[in-house]
């Protein structure tokens, strides 16, 4: 609950949005749940190692036979910095005036496809904007471990003391 006198701020369909970290609770997805939200975002962000420093880098990208698909250019630093390395891969999803949203990350072995007959191949994975020609190559991402969790106002007529300040998902 707000504290005594202040008022939330209305959306602009007239419901109340929260506006205290008491007001939304913290759900923790499971598996299922991550990968339902995986696809439904063209841009998300690769996470690397680079010359022994954190990278982090927005991509174009899809999803195929459980691995995460990045089109790149062969010339690319990321191809070296990415090639038998562990990376992460994530997406999300923020809404600044509710406070709400969720996010989903990746983590698994990353592999470097320029065999010219599989990048051939995966030219028609639809990806915005697509390979145009034979110098780019693919990153994919084995969906190794899934995490993710939403920020959500609780229920109407819920408080936090209710159900606690963090619960999983059923």
């Amino acid at each position: 609950m707000p504290a005594a006198g202040v008022r939330s701020p209305a959306a602009e369909d007239g419901r109340a949005v929260p506006t205290t970290h008491e007001e939304r609770f913290l759900e923790i997805l499971d598996e299922a749940q991550c990968r339902r939200l995986l696809p439904t975002r063209a841009i998300g962000r690769l996470g690397f190692t680079e010359d022994a420093l954190p990278a982090i880098l927005p991509v174009a990208f899809t999803l195929q036979n459980g691995h995460v698909l990045i089109a790149v250019r062969h010339d690319s630093s990321v191809v070296n910095a990415v090639r038998r390395s562990v990376v992460a891969f994530q997406v999300d999803e923020y809404d600044p005036a509710a406070r709400t949203g969720w996010s989903v990350t990746v983590v698994g072995p990353s592999r470097i496809i320029t065999d010219p007959r599989e990048v051939a191949r995966l030219g028609g994975v639809p990806l915005s904007p697509p390979p145009p020609d034979p110098a780019w190559c693919y990153v994919t991402v084995l969906l190794g471990l899934v995490r993710g969790w939403r920020l959500a106002p609780y229920p109407a007529g819920v408080e936090a003391t209710d159900v606690g300040a963090t619960r999983t998902a059923p």
